[in-house]
């Protein structure tokens, strides 16, 4: 493909999105000139978003990375001069060695998350560099590790329904999670349910184009998602609406909770909640009558203090009825389970020479950057932008601005984070790399190769972080196995019996191959916790000092759902979900992109743009202790009186302070030590 001037090409979206869709992309002179879906692939059938369809404007852009670069000027002014690989190697390589002999190879930090999703890009050669060194660990849990914890703490492993049995569903809940957005796939298979007669209720803080895409769209206040499950639960088993016989089968602790959520009457659940006491009733009837009921649990509600509390208790709901047990019913976080491969191979952990190394959460990554006892003195970032996508970005910044930090960071753009490197690395994009893809979603693997050449002189990170691993004299054959070698141990995993028959040989034919789903028939007679049922009641988290059944926590920041910030010093939420035109910080440069977005908007509500004399398209300050935001008003009722909403990262730029993550707090959540960026009071005043 590689070097075929013309055609039509396979593909996959290496985007961080459920959908993981199957592309063709179309070739004239040698140059990719278009981007099509694959209406070949069992799932995605063609159909893909604005962002892969764009996605050669990405790879051509005219600021695309060409040359490894070396800082000139001060920190932030993006003032680089052009070196060569052997010169970047040779200085990386050089001041690691330093660095190690005066602080220990623990003062070296890597910095990634997966601004690629392909395995070899942000699982592998990356990892086993890193190991071999001996750096300090990096805990990536910025995006869905309390919801992750929060559903593994029921159900014991991430995985839920298929997909496409959703099409069988007759209520179908969408909750915290904008999939006209983010999963559109699922959509079009809700879509194919409603026309069946399904109902679909989507339940957010914010009428985004989900919520106005459902059936009945229910507002409630930030990080009240546990109550609200609670009181669906009371109002469950106060009507004789649960599945006694799948209770005493399947779970652990019906009993416990049966008493527990007798306190989270409608009433006591509408305070908290802002959801009229007549909506819970009629939404936990219509849950406990359906035939199939599906829950579709998005991101929107772990990003709280309470984010993993909320999962769980979500996740409990389809035990209560015995939904799992019919074809389309159940729910569903992240599927990723199914499809997880051998990350000892890949990233070989038996390399690292200290395995007691220090954890470094990345949301801490501001506070990990000021500590002066056993300091980080050198960054690597790699598939992420973390001035843009971290909390508390103004301490963030402060850290990266450090004369003494030494910062590689390996992007396809001068992105901010770039700006503050001492070298900057070209990286490819993923249509000029080989690499193998799951889905947290679908139960496809995919492979990806090159259908273009490396774009000037840039480097996959297998490349880079082999030749690194070289240069450092590492002698062990981890780093001089090929793309193929990699992926082979990878898929090489008994302990997954999902990837039964899912080979290198059957990938290389087909691109694609279906994951052995014989094992999703009998799931719930083998449910990988403790006590080998759904627990409603967790030991675990008693343990630890938890919670072991559904409970509501308030939040921490000045906001409890009863109270709604009235008298606080800060009295709105500020919730900073994705937009519909960027994925995170990706394709915030692109011009078509920003020209559907716009500009940054603030969302809020009548009532609260009335008590500040703020009227539709002002110029506005969002702010707090932390740092300061600056939009355009939109005022709108899509959420209730108390919260503000502001869809999308944008990158610094257009003389405006427009970092979201300037506000966000670097606090952990109750689960999973995950990120609590909707967690945030804010006040808001005209420009």
């Amino acid at each position: 493909m590689i070097h075929e001037k013309e055609g039509v090409f396979p593909a996959v979206c290496p985007l961080d999105c459920p959908d993981t869709c199957g592309l063709l992309l179309h070739k004239q002179e040698g140059r990719i000139v278009k981007v099509t879906g694959d209406p070949e692939h069992p799932i995605t059938q063609g159909a893909i978003c604005n962002k892969v369809r764009h996605m050669a404007e990405r790879i051509y852009h005219p600021e695309r990375l060409l040359y490894p670069l070396r800082r000139i000027g001060a920190k932030g002014e993006g003032n680089f001069e052009e070196i060569t690989w052997e010169e970047a190697i040779t200085e990386i390589t050089g001041r690691y060695r330093s660095l190690i002999e005066e602080y220990g190879s623990e003062s070296i930090l890597p910095y990634s998350f997966y601004g690629n999703m392909g395995v070899l890009s942000v699982d592998g050669m990356d990892r086993r560099f890193f190991n071999a060194l001996g750096a300090s660990r990096l805990k990536q849990t910025i995006c869905n590790a309390a919801g992750n914890a929060g559903w593994i703490s029921v159900m014991g492993a991430n995985r839920g329904t298929v997909p496409e049995e959703t099409v069988n569903a007759d209520v179908i809940l969408v909750w915290g999670g904008n999939i006209v957005s983010t999963n559109m796939h699922q959509v079009v298979l809700a879509e194919k349910a409603r026309k069946n007669g399904a109902k679909v209720v989507v339940i957010d803080v914010h009428k985004n184009q989900t919520g106005q895409w459902a059936d009945w769209f229910i507002p409630l206040h930030p990080g009240t998602d546990s109550a609200l499950a609670a009181g669906m639960m009371h109002v469950l088993f106060r009507d004789g609406l649960v599945n006694e016989p799948f209770l005493e089968r399947y779970t652990l602790g019906h009993q416990e909770l049966r008493e527990h959520v007798k306190q989270y009457t409608p009433q006591h659940v509408s305070s908290i909640t802002g959801i009229p006491v007549a909506d819970i009733e009629k939404l936990a009837t219509l849950y406990g009558q359906a035939e199939a009921a599906y829950i579709h649990i998005g991101n929107g509600l772990q990003h709280h203090d309470n984010g993993g509390m909320a999962v769980r208790s979500v996740a409990c709901l389809p035990a209560l009825t015995g939904h799992w047990q019919k074809r389309g019913g159940g729910a569903s976080k992240s599927n990723g389970g199914y499809s997880s491969m051998n990350s000892e191979a890949l990233e070989r952990p038996d390399l690292r020479p200290n395995p007691d190394a220090r954890v470094i959460n990345m949301n801490r990554i501001g506070e990990a950057l000021a500590m002066e006892e056993k300091p980080v003195k050198a960054v690597f970032v790699y598939c992420s932008n973390p001035l843009v996508v971290a909390p508390d970005a103004e301490r963030v910044k402060a850290g990266f601005a450090r004369e003494d930090l030494f910062t590689v960071v390996h992007d396809l753009f001068m992105t901010d984070t770039a700006k503050y490197a001492d070298i900057v690395l070209p990286a490819t994009s993923t249509f000029e790399n080989t690499d193998v893809y799951g889905s947290y979603w679908h139960q496809y693997i995919q492979l990806q190769e090159p259908v273009i050449p490396k774009v000037g002189e840039s480097r996959s990170n297998v490349e880079l972080f082999a030749a690194l691993g070289r240069a450092m004299g590492f002698e062990d054959p981890a780093f001089n196995e090929s793309e193929q070698d990699m992926i082979t141990k990878g898929l090489e995993y008994p302990h997954n019996p999902y990837l039964n028959g899912v080979t290198w040989d059957g990938l290389k034919e087909h691109r694609r191959v279906k994951l052995d789903m014989t094992p999703y028939e009998t799931f719930l007679e083998q449910l990988p916790t403790a006590s080998g049922k759904i627990e409603l009641y967790s030991a675990a988290l008693e343990a630890a000092g938890l919670p072991p059944l559904p409970t509501y926590i308030p939040l921490k920041e000045g906001y409890d759902g009863v109270r709604r910030g009235k008298g606080n010093r800060y009295p709105l939420m500020f919730i900073s979900p994705p937009n519909h035109n960027f994925l995170n910080s990706t394709f915030a440069n692109v011009p078509k992109h920003q020209k559907l977005e716009k500009e940054p908007f603030l969302q809020i509500h009548p009532e609260d743009a009335a008590e500040r004399g703020i009227e539709d398209g002002d110029e506005v300050t969002v702010y707090n202790d932390r740092g300061v935001y600056e939009a355009r008003a939109k005022v709108t009722d899509k959420m209730l009186p108390g919260t503000v909403v502001s869809q999308g990262l944008w990158w610094d730029g257009n003389g405006r302070r427009q970092r979201a993550n300037a506000l966000t707090p670097d606090r952990l959540s109750d689960l999973g030590e995950g990120a609590v960026f909707f967690s945030t009071v804010v006040d808001v005043k005209r420009h």
